[in-house]
């Protein structure tokens, strides 16, 4: 993959290129399907499921039960099928193209961790399975190895790009990732990024369908945020600080977690693990917060968190979260690291926001660009994501979203340097 643009003749790069806009549809498509599936069993566990119960909510014995149904199919999937039901989210998002064969144990880890309410997100799900893709179509014609593993990404991203607002952040992601290969990256780049186009394009074409709208990160009805206050510029420093202290640590709590693996073995760690997220989302509940902002990786909750207005509450939901999330992360569930950080941002800024009587256009900015920074440490992907989150209402709130970038990302790499982590960087 080292240099595609350089060593295929023109006509051979555009078959390249052809392939990727060829991989973009099926891809998204697969995407589409899944997450429609999970939505509806989620919807069906979390709400239906209740009524049926004679419940108008969630009885405390499904909050603490169903991440447990949860974590055994996830153990299921992983001593059972093979691939170990994907790609371990401390590493990341990156990883290596996924077999074909690997599917059917990342889908099944992924229902067990997505719907059950296991703090992880969809986005390495979608990765695996778009390369999964990739890979497929790669055995059926015949390429080079490093034009695979080019529409292995390819699919990847296509499969995600409806995730994160379009195939901008897609392509400033493949972009950031792979800076290390200098110039050669850029022809490299091209087929992922007209395969997230095209993803993206069916994604918009399938609307609101099987609940899709529901997966992607949006905060609808923000106010105008206009001007720009030296108090909101320190915020956001103070916002982006607080988050990649929180994120880091979530992190390294995670990796103690992933030591325990060896003594009491996987099924059980994550058995352990799943009633661990249950209690903890439960407690919350009984002390006034929703266990749902708890549960789940976080995207859905994110417009409700920013409003709310007791700061007691949206401190108890943070810690609850954070400890979920790390607690996820480190007992073998399966899913993407990116939104439960992002919602952990948009938390400490919402506590700003109530502090400082601060804009909540401002709060989701500097919050959404904090937690993508401190969780994945890029600095462009995450500006452009929390800049698109917010849209034109929120175009003053870029400079400020930049310094909060630029603190989580400058305060993840001094508590690296002061203390190196064990596990992998992303």
């Amino acid at each position: 993959m080292r240099s595609e643009g350089a060593e295929l003749s023109g006509a051979a790069y555009v078959r390249l290129v052809l392939l990727g806009a060829l991989i973009g549809i099926p891809a998204a498509l697969l995407a589409a399907m899944f997450l429609a599936f999970v939505h509806e069993l989620e919807h069906w566990l979390w709400d239906e499921l209740p009524e049926q119960l004679g419940s108008s909510s969630p009885p405390w014995y499904l909050v603490i039960g169903l991440p447990v149904v949860g974590a055994a199919l996830v153990a299921a999937a992983r001593a059972l099928l093979p691939g170990d039901g994907g790609h371990e989210p401390l590493e990341g998002l990156g990883g290596a193209p996924t077999p074909v064969e690997y599917a059917p144990g990342i889908a099944l880890a992924a229902i067990g961790t997505l719907a059950f309410g296991a703090v992880l997100g969809p986005e390495g799900l979608l990765i695996a399975l778009g390369s999964v893709v990739g890979v497929a179509v790669t055995r059926i014609i015949n390429l080079g190895p490093r034009e695979n593993a080019v529409l292995g990404t390819a699919g990847s991203f296509s499969a995600i790009s409806a995730l994160f607002g379009g195939p901008l952040v897609a392509g400033m992601l493949l972009l950031e990732s792979g800076l290390a290969m200098g110039a050669a990256l850029l022809p490299a780049l091209l087929p992922g990024l007209v395969a997230a186009a095209v993803g993206y394009l069916l994604f918009v074409g399938l609307g609101d369908w099987g609940g899709l709208d529901a997966t992607a990160l949006a905060v609808p009805g923000l106010p105008a945020y206009e001007g720009t206050h030296l108090l909101d510029l320190l915020v956001a420093v103070i916002v982006g600080t607080v988050t990649a202290v929180i994120v880091t640590a979530v992190r390294r709590t995670a990796v103690r977690v992933v030591g325990m693996r060896g003594r009491i073995g996987m099924p059980a760690l994550l058995l352990g693990g799943g009633l661990a997220v249950g209690v903890l989302a439960q407690v919350t509940d009984v002390l006034g917060g929703n266990s749902q902002y708890v549960l789940f990786s976080g995207q859905a909750s994110v417009p409700d968190i920013v409003v709310e207005e007791a700061a007691g509450i949206v401190l108890l939901v943070l810690v609850a979260k954070a400890l979920a999330y790390a607690i996820s992360l480190g007992c073998g569930f399966r899913g993407g690291p990116v939104f439960p950080a992002i919602f952990l941002g948009v938390g400490v800024a919402a506590l700003a926001e109530i502090a400082f009587d601060v804009s909540p256009t401002l709060a989701v900015a500097i919050g959404a660009g904090a937690g993508m920074a401190a969780g994945t440490r890029l600095l462009f992907s995450s500006l452009l994501l929390a800049a698109l989150l917010v849209g034109r209402p929120g175009l003053d709130a870029v400079p400020a979203t930049v310094l909060a970038v630029a603190a989580a990302w400058l305060t993840v790499a001094a508590i690296d340097r002061r203390s190196p982590p064990t596990d992998a960087a992303p």
